[in-house]
């Protein structure tokens, strides 16, 4: 063919004719070229010793299931390119990248399969001023024989996360809450066995979390903090020996008992929110005594005292504070009767209603998506359930196997919606919220290690990392990195 002078080559798909001279050493085997043209057909694979002058490459009918990625970084000045009638499942990603000059690509006649390793081609196609033909999906079976420029990416679930062990920390805990202070995330873990409440902060050398500082709290069932400009609260809740105030006033201060927290009311804890109510923070300690009542307890002065004693008698085992319709709400969860909804009016609370279909609830927690408020309730016997606020009440949503679960637990993780149900028997089951359904779905297991009866989560950023940790009553607390994981790529 070198002997022949000048011939005429129609490229394929062209449109175009075009001299062909054999350009001394730049044409590789199988390849027919020109001074800025190249077609190869039956090539094994993609040749890689074009001139980089190459403005239009065509690479057809060929046995080639997939191309290396960079394949065209050699040759930046294409301006045609068709890889038609090949048999390409997919295109490595960023495959036409710095291909500034493109006016027209061929990928017709591949059979594609359009999963997530199509999503960046089809979010490439509206970037660019080239004309692409793309042709059909030849799979998945929902998608055959549909025309790629019709997909919609929007469609495609191609973000996964996973959870995966990260660190122990060796003491049993019941409670495990995040906070800030000083621009620096902090951890502080409620363990009774210890007889302590254990402040957790990142250790920048050894990328650990570390004890900070611990605070003596024999039987302690909470551990809640609270930060008022430089001044560092936590109250913790004990079941013997009375509850307890602790309070740092400036950085560079060790955090010191204040006050015994109204020691003739909160016979039992068994555990402590923090709420804001016009304007002040309070503190709300369900007890779980026959003879104890829940205690809204609110800033006066130097201390938090009584407010309100709430449900006496009802042995409180959870309380839950949250907004519905613009206004202060809690939740108190009884091992006597069905949850009850409380509101904040004329400065105190009151009985709303109660929640309908609800027995033997534990715990309760909130979470807000795309408007809405839910609600997940824990149940240790039957069936955990996942509500939503209609307005007036809240409604059932959603059900969930939950033999031996003490924790049913709303997290949002950077986009991800979830929520962890623990459990005394079982793996602890991950669950995320999909927005499509509005239901939660099942997402993995936590472990190994496995967690020994789980009784709260938490989540915390630190050093651009995602963290989860899970206090377990009967284990070590474990600690898990939130990973992302992109599935187009």
């Amino acid at each position: 063919m070198g002997g022949a002078g000048i011939l005429l080559l129609l490229l394929a798909g062209a449109g175009v004719v075009v001299a062909w001279r054999p350009p001394k050493g730049k044409c590789p085997l199988r390849c027919s070229c020109s001074k800025d043209s190249a077609l190869c057909e039956g090539s094994p694979d993609l040749p890689v010793s074009f001139s980089p002058n190459l403005l239009s490459l065509s690479f057809v009918r060929t046995g080639v299931t997939q191309l290396k990625a960079g394949s065209f970084l050699r040759i930046p000045s294409l301006h045609l390119l068709s890889l038609a009638n090949n048999h390409l499942e997919a295109l490595p990603r960023f495959l036409f990248r710095g291909l500034e000059t493109l006016t027209h690509v061929d990928l017709r006649g591949n059979p594609f399969q359009c999963d997530c390793r199509v999503l960046w081609l089809l979010q490439w196609m509206p970037t660019v001023n080239a004309s692409v033909g793309t042709g059909a999906c030849a799979g998945p079976a929902a998608l055959s024989h549909m025309q790629l420029r019709h997909l919609d990416p929007e469609t495609f679930k191609c973000r996964a996360i996973e959870l995966s062990w990260f660190q122990t920390v060796g003491e049993s805990a019941l409670s495990v809450e995040p906070f800030s202070y000083e621009g620096e995330p902090h951890i502080v873990l409620a363990q009774p066995f210890a007889g302590r409440c254990l402040i957790l902060s990142w250790d920048y050398s050894l990328q650990r979390f570390r004890p900070e500082e611990e605070l003596p709290a024999p039987s302690v069932v909470s551990c809640k903090p609270l930060v008022l400009g430089p001044s560092l609260f936590v109250l913790a809740a004990r079941l013997w020996g009375g509850s307890q105030l602790w309070a740092r006033p400036s950085p560079g201060l060790r955090l010191a008992p204040t006050q015994t927290l109204a020691p003739r009311r909160l016979l039992r804890p068994n555990d402590a929110e923090l709420l804001w109510l016009e304007g002040q923070p309070c503190f709300v300690v369900a007890d779980a005594s026959k003879a104890g009542s829940t205690t809204l307890l609110c800033r006066d002065g130097p201390g938090f005292y009584p407010h309100q004693s709430l449900h006496a008698w009802h042995r409180d085992t959870d309380a839950e504070a949250l907004e519905l319709d613009g206004r202060p709400h809690l939740l108190l969860a009884s091992a006597s009767q069905r949850p009850v909804l409380f509101h904040w009016t004329g400065g105190r609370f009151e009985r709303r209603t109660d929640i309908p279909e609800a027995e033997d609830v534990y715990a309760t927690r909130h979470f807000q998506a795309g408007g809405d408020v839910f609600l997940c309730l824990t149940r240790y016997i039957g069936d955990s359930m996942v509500m939503r606020w209609d307005g007036s009440m809240f409604r059932l949503l959603q059900q969930l196997p939950s033999r031996g679960a003490h924790v049913f637990q709303p997290l949002l993780i950077a986009r991800d919606q979830l929520a962890i149900l623990g459990s005394d028997f079982a793996f602890s089951q991950v669950l995320r919220l999909e927005p499509d359904k509005g239901l939660l779905e099942p997402l993995q297991e936590l472990g190994p290690p496995a967690l020994v009866a789980p009784r709260a989560f938490a989540h915390i950023t630190m050093a651009g990392r995602r963290f989860l940790f899970a206090a377990c009553f009967k284990g070590p607390t474990q600690i898990y990195q939130h990973h992302e994981i992109d599935l187009s790529a």
